[in-house]
């Protein structure tokens, strides 16, 4: 008989599903929000709606980096894609669901610009895997008083 997962377990494991959907050519992320242990919006990482596919041509930073033509944390301004938890925001703001005292789960650690919206977006837990580059972000969250955790 298999052991029955937590519920951080169980929600980390769907926002490693949610990283398929990606199509940055850099990198695949997932994040998922969740509010009294049921799922009510999920976001990955990837060019804005009916904007060409990374994939397809359609972040120029994307192709570059993948082309070997700059460096991973050149440009950086330029790529039009949408993080995975400004996506799960979004998602949610688009369907009418509020974000507030919700947790969010990620298959890594915010940036300093998604922090900012996490904390206007009254997310009071944030679960992660991995740690960004922009270790910022996990400091702006803690001094804003939301529960930080990484999975491990």
């Amino acid at each position: 008989m298999s052991k029955k997962p937590t519920w951080d377990e169980y929600f980390m494991e769907l926002a490693k599903v949610v990283t398929k959907r990606a199509n940055c050519l850099r990198a695949h992320y997932g994040a998922l929000i969740v509010k009294d242990y049921r799922l009510i919006s999920t976001g990955y990482n990837g060019t804005p709606h009916g904007i060409k596919n990374c994939e397809e041509g359609g972040c120029e930073r994307c192709r570059r980096r993948a082309n070997g033509e700059i460096q991973t944390h050149e440009f950086q301004e330029s790529c039009i894609c949408i993080h995975a938890e400004q996506n799960a925001i979004i998602q949610a703001a688009y369907l009418g669901t509020s974000t507030k005292e919700a947790t969010m789960y990620s298959t890594v650690s915010p940036c300093s610009s998604c922090a900012k919206l996490i904390i206007n977006a009254g997310i009071v837990r944030y679960v992660y895997a991995t740690p960004h580059h922009d270790g910022n972000g996990i400091r702006l969250l803690q001094e804003a008083g939301i529960e930080v955790r990484q999975f491990v």
